[in-house]
């Protein structure tokens, strides 16, 4: 009886530690026969960077032809800099609905209203404050350079172009 009393709080105290741990990241993460690098954390390409409900898009980087959540990701992950798409590429299937797996072109993605077109799932609106990382713009700074990223938020907050005073 003693034995089967023990038996049952091992069982029982393995149980409640297994529930109380946080989730590990994905160690391997593919959507329909897709591999997604980087750091994610579910099988609908969030990563430990960008992670809310909206996150559900991975990049395919032109630098490698490879899938990322986001910039960081590569930049943490990858041996070698990123490069963005040139706009004469942008008919490139380039994004990736984390959600039903569908490919998109950059146009495609760019002119979808932040929608799936296949499966109708909301694509997060704040990614197009980071087009400068992925895709060619009217005014490219290199995407490696603090600048860059300083600049593309006083856009944002100012309501100007970058390099304007």
């Amino acid at each position: 009886m003693k034995t089967l009393l023990l038996y049952f709080l091992i069982i029982f105290s393995g149980q409640v530690l297994a529930q109380s741990l946080p989730l590990l990241p994905v160690v391997r993460s593919e959507i329909k026969g897709i591999n997604i690098y980087g750091k994610p954390v579910d099988q609908q390409t969030r990563c430990q960077h960008w992670h809310s409900d909206l996150d559900i898009i991975a990049i395919k980087f032109h630098c490698c032809d490879k899938y990322y959540p986001c910039f960081s990701c590569h930049e943490e992950t990858a041996d070698h800099q990123p490069s963005v798409w040139p706009k004469a590429e942008f008919d490139t299937k380039a994004i990736l609905c984390g959600v039903c797996g569908t490919e998109l072109s950059i146009s495609d993605y760019q002119n979808s209203n932040n929608t799936c077109p296949n499966c109708k799932s909301a694509f997060n609106p704040g990614c197009s404050k980071h087009y400068h990382l992925y895709f060619e713009t009217e005014v490219q700074l290199p995407v490696n350079s603090p600048q860059t990223i300083v600049d593309s938020h006083l856009k944002l907050v100012q309501g100007t172009e970058v390099g304007e005073n």
